[in-house]
């Protein structure tokens, strides 16, 4: 019975997509940051899965369907980026350095910390692409010799962090230009850090969507040469 119910495409798609709906509801009502919908999803599915005792292969055949449109989706972000082309023509030298200097320290501050944890390089070098977006970040890690599954797990954190505290951060250090407010959380926390940025304007969303872009190119280059460097 478990088999006919849940061994099947359809079931990946449609417990995803209740979840998400029911994650997107508490959040409109409660409003609090803590309830991002992508997190209260992940929750939901995780508890379900667990009280019923179902195999994440069942889960997968849903799942991966749904990570096919990943990369489609990430693409799609460029329609804000068109709307805000006057800015990245004004602005592109910032752009471009902080972008630069974002996905350095991304790099950087995983690696110093993995190092001083004790980490197992195989799971330290899946983490480097964790503030990039998915489908460039599991290139980069098969090209470190990561595992793309720790990747994906290490991106999907970073993304709901970055979704929850970005406006703290943001307030707390006193970042008011729209611009460096978009590239701060696209750098940091890609495309779901995205969503948030959209929320608060055209411009951080379209800043955010560019530097999607620009820090996950950046990243393909720069950490190998990086990690070849520390060792």
């Amino acid at each position: 019975m478990k088999e006919l119910l849940f061994d099947n495409a359809f079931f990946g798609i449609f417990i995803s997509l209740i979840a998400f709906k029911i994650g997107k509801d508490i959040f409109n009502k409660f409003k609090w940051p803590i309830l991002n919908p992508i997190f209260v999803a992940l929750i939901l599915i995780f508890i379900f899965m667990e009280v019923f005792n179902i195999p994440t292969s069942y889960y997968n055949k849903g799942g991966d369907i749904l990570g096919f449109f990943i990369a489609p989706a990430t693409v799609c972000l460029a329609i804000p980026l068109y709307k805000e082309l006057g800015t990245l023509k004004k602005h592109y030298k910032v752009i471009l350095m902080g972008a630069l200097i974002g996905s350095i320290t991304a790099i950087l501050s995983v690696v110093f910390l993995g190092k001083l944890l004790g980490i197992q390089d195989i799971i330290l070098l899946s983490f480097v692409p964790k503030s990039i977006t998915t489908p460039i970040g599991i290139e980069v890690s098969k090209l470190l010799g990561g595992i793309p599954a720790i990747t994906v797990f290490a991106i999907m954190v970073t993304g709901i962090a970055g979704n929850i505290f970005a406006p703290f951060m943001l307030k707390l250090f006193k970042i008011e230009n729209a611009v460096a407010r978009g590239l701060g959380i696209g750098i940091s926390s890609h495309a779901v850090g995205t969503s948030k940025a959209i929320e608060m304007g055209e411009v951080e969303g379209a800043m955010s969507a560019l530097s999607i872009v620009i820090a996950g190119i950046i990243t393909i280059f720069i950490a190998p040469v990086l990690l070849n460097f520390l060792k």
